[in-house]
């Protein structure tokens, strides 16, 4: 099966300057997609926006404009290991009925960095997002990010963090891609839940290894920008899919 790679770049030129020769190899077609004057450099395909579109907005244009079976959406500040999008193709090939596929994330480091996750709940977030969190720490929630999980095979996921996802074109298709009203949170959680009740299964394929330079804003401080554009996701969230709020 074909892989067509889309990277959506905002002020990101440095780099995908670093992550287009990595993962250039590894796709058969690659798109960027240019949110900001002067977010790439290089001569790979383009597509240039006039003015600024959400994360998600970006996305279905670069999968547009591609023709894979696959879809793989990276961030700028991924570095897939040699053969991670070979790990990811393959076990989609394998399982018709899977629409997405996560590998295994890690910090700059080296050390495993939390992206499977559960489907939020409504206590849970608000420990996430508020002081509370500061009772047992910024990962207080154990359950909800796995963290007393590191399977070495691939193992089924709610949710998995979008910085790095391969998916079933067919999927996209069937769920009309991504939600652009997303401002820039909690879009890959709405794309996964209505997989989920579409019947498609997301998986997370530790096999698979790409490093993450992570800012995790919205782990870091509780008011910022950030903190607004995730309660407006959330918002967003819930009102397209209210049995969540019954979720405590």
């Amino acid at each position: 099966m074909r892989v067509s790679a889309v990277v959506v770049s905002h002020g990101h030129a440095e780099e995908v300057e670093r992550l287009v020769p990595v993962l250039r190899p590894q796709v058969d077609e690659l798109v960027l997609v240019e949110n900001l004057p002067g977010s790439v450099r290089g001569g790979e395909r383009v597509l240039r926006n006039e003015r600024p579109r959400t994360f998600a907005a970006n996305v279905n244009q670069g999968v547009a404009a591609t023709d894979g079976e696959l879809v793989l959406v990276a961030n700028p500040d991924t570095l897939p290991a040699p053969d991670a999008v070979a790990e990811l193709r393959a076990f989609l090939e394998a399982h018709p009925r899977a629409g997405i596929a996560g590998p295994q994330l890690l910090w700059p480091d080296g050390t495993w960095q939390p992206s499977r996750r559960r489907f939020p709940t409504v206590g849970g977030t608000l420990v996430r997002r508020t002081p509370l969190r500061l009772l047992r720490g910024a990962y207080a929630q154990r359950d909800h990010y796995h963290l007393d999980e590191r399977p070495e095979a691939p193992v089924p996921a709610d949710w998995l963090l979008g910085a790095f996802l391969l998916m079933r074109r067919a999927m996209l298709d069937e769920l009309g891609g991504w939600d652009g009203g997303f401002r820039h949170y909690g879009e890959d959680i709405d794309l996964a839940y209505r997989a989920a009740k579409a019947g498609w299964e997301r998986w997370y394929v530790p096999s698979a290894l790409v490093t993450h330079d992570y800012a995790a804003v919205v782990d870091r401080t509780f008011l910022s920008r950030h903190t607004l554009w995730h309660l407006r996701g959330m918002l967003r969230f819930v009102r397209k899919h209210p049995e969540r709020l019954l979720v405590l």
